[in-house]
């Protein structure tokens, strides 16, 4: 269960803008609050107060009218503040006579040489009078909670002024993906064609383009897949059937002959079917996307075991066997998808090349890369045949073979070169004549 709703896409953004609500609400008091403290270090408001009332008192000829005008300015002035509510304390006014006596005093108040620390200040000396007042300093708390309080409301009325129009800005933006997610939700299973949905904005066009580019690989790889099964069936359809006819004689024939005749046919097609089943298996387990396991062997080595497996065929049709490659030579490589490309390759030049031929072998560094080529003096392929022999099931034409091959030894070979990151090419052969492979692999990451 969880505790918490799962993200949204709206909610986040008016989360941060109620973050950077606060923050701005944080930035103005703190500007506000140094703003004061400037205002204050320069002139205080007693001291606006206290000259401005000096100044008045000026034109009064007697005590008595200056007492009264500082009562009634003091009596009045902490009515307002006391109103206000958001200063703390009351002013303090004093009022004395020349001699020192006290003639007006509005609460027990500072002195001007000790109340520094809690008070600011206004005394001024005048030919016949001393006035001082005193104004409570504010704490720095109760100052900031003023400024703040004065602040919010300001920004209370802008919130929702902002947030509506940006989350109606955020709901009708998320509309395409909304409608996306429905038109792909509603398609059937096995649809794969293109979404054909225009989203409207230019950031979501490159999502649909990706959405639509990998559909595109899908439908590719499904209709591969299914021609790879139809071609497989149908491959093995031959050899069963043989199977199936060469048993049937084989229990029905009375002439010895024919029965040994009728059990090498059903060998061969046994054979047939074993190999065919074998490749098909080997080019499942070459998936270029499965992942590849790269192991840093000597490939010289390799090669010369492989070759060592194919003597005894090539010495049984008089051929000639020939590997040039250095005594040793490291490479990371995938041992098996390397070995499906030595042994494919031998096996197609040995099936094709006619008995006293040549096959040449060769390995050796080329750079950055691994460069492996098998040449042959055989018969070569046709021109308007190579653009074909890569594909799965084609078998050329017009070459009387030993056996019949299964068609799936070059796009094996293909399909291990591009998981160990590299390519295989159709080139010369040998002496002018034949044909030959050129593999050139790329070291990638051991």
């Amino acid at each position: 269960m969880r505790l918490w709703p799962r993200p949204t896409l709206a909610r986040r953004v008016l989360g941060a803008l109620g973050m950077a609500f606060v923050l701005v609400w944080c930035m103005l008091l703190a500007y506000e609050y140094v703003l004061l403290g400037q205002e204050t270090g320069q002139e205080t408001g007693v001291h606006k107060i206290g000259a401005a009332l000096s100044v008045a008192l000026l034109e009064l000829d007697s005590p008595q009218q200056v007492r009264a005008a500082v009562v009634t300015t003091a009596t009045w002035l902490n009515r307002v503040r006391r109103d206000a509510g958001q200063l703390p304390g009351e002013l303090v006014f004093e009022l004395r006579d020349r001699q020192g006596r006290v003639l007006y005093a509005s609460v027990p108040g500072p002195d001007a040489g000790g109340a520094g620390e809690a008070f600011w200040i206004y005394q001024h000396d005048a030919p016949g009078w001393s006035l001082l007042i005193a104004e409570p300093k504010p704490a720095r708390g109760a100052t900031l909670g003023a400024l703040g309080a004065g602040l919010l409301p300001y920004l209370l009325i802008a919130l929702p002024c902002v947030v509506l129009p940006l989350w109606i800005a955020v709901h009708q933006g998320l509309r395409p993906l909304r409608m996306l997610a429905g038109r792909v939700a509603a398609r059937p299973r096995d649809d794969l064609s293109p979404i054909g949905i225009d989203p409207g904005y230019r950031e979501l066009r490159p999502l649909v383009a990706a959405l639509d580019e990998l559909l595109a690989r899908l439908r590719s790889k499904a209709q591969r897949e299914r021609a790879f099964i139809e071609d497989a069936a149908h491959e093995l359809r031959t050899p069963m059937a043989v199977i199936s006819t060469q048993a049937h004689v084989m229990a029905r024939a009375a002439d010895p002959a024919e029965r040994q005749q009728a059990q090498a046919h059903l060998k061969l097609a046994i054979a047939r079917a074993s190999h065919l089943s074998g490749q098909l298996l080997e080019l499942a387990t070459l998936d270029e996307m499965a992942p590849v396991t790269r192991e840093l062997v000597d490939v010289a080595g390799c090669v010369r075991q492989l070759l060592a497996q194919q003597m005894k065929q090539a010495l049984a049709r008089r051929m000639e066997l020939s590997l040039e490659a250095p005594d040793r030579l490291e490479w990371p490589v995938d041992v098996a998808a390397f070995h499906s490309i030595v042994i494919n390759l031998l096996e197609n030049s040995l099936r094709y090349v006619p008995p006293g031929g040549c096959v040449q072998v060769g390995l050796r560094r080329d750079g950055a890369h691994l460069l492996l080529w098998i040449a042959d003096d055989g018969p070569g392929i046709a021109p308007d045949q190579r653009q074909h022999i890569f594909e799965r099931f084609y078998r050329g034409r017009g070459h009387a073979t030993p056996g019949s091959g299964s068609g799936l030894g070059l796009a094996i070979v293909r399909q291990a070169c591009a998981r160990l990151g590299g390519e295989v090419r159709l080139v010369d052969g040998l002496a002018g004549k034949g044909c030959g492979f050129e593999v050139r692999l790329s070291a990638g990451t051991a």
